[in-house]
């Protein structure tokens, strides 16, 4: 980061190469299409790009960069509640790539309705913990709580995941 707050181009490329696949993960969370889940990443980058200046140097880079995607991702939602927007959904018949990949799809959409029926703040975690692979350290320094309090909300989503999975769809 302080190559490119430099002026070094290729720091860029570096940054985006290294994070970009990390929070398309992350964004895919809660969004319906992957190329929502891609702009937000492009607009993460955007931010960071516009805010390069503002990057302090003893600071660490992934949280400043995971607060700026949930940032935008939230704000996303928000937008989206104030003007819903139907699905379009594919019933397998004319694409026979979503028939070769029913099992994985339903798999997905399974962990996708258990995730959303968590608790916010719990969502949060499970997501940035076992999706970003993110540490307990570095969420609580992204989300302004004690590693405690983070751990707590882990264990608690985890168990209340595991609850929601094993009861199944209703």
């Amino acid at each position: 980061m302080e190559a490119y707050v430099a002026g070094d181009a290729g720091a860029f490329d570096e940054l985006f190469a290294r994070y970009a696949p990390i929070l398309l993960r992350v964004m895919r969370q809660q969004l319906h299409s992957q190329e929502e889940a891609s702009d937000l990443v492009q607009q993460t980058f955007l931010q960071l790009h516009r805010a390069r200046h503002d990057f302090r140097t003893d600071a660490k880079l992934r949280p400043w960069l995971f607060t700026i995607a949930l940032n935008l991702k939230r704000e996303h939602l928000r937008r989206l509640k104030r003007r819903p927007e139907t699905e379009l959904t594919l019933d397998g018949r004319s694409d026979p790539k979503v028939r070769s990949e029913a099992g994985r799809l339903e798999a997905a959409r399974t962990l996708q309705f258990a995730l959303e029926k968590l608790h916010p703040s719990y969502r949060e975690v499970i997501e940035l913990h076992w999706l970003a692979q993110l540490s307990f350290l570095e969420i609580a320094e992204l989300l302004g709580a004690s590693v405690s309090a983070v751990k707590v909300r882990a264990h608690r989503g985890y168990t209340a995941l595991r609850e929601i999975l094993q009861d199944g769809p209703e």
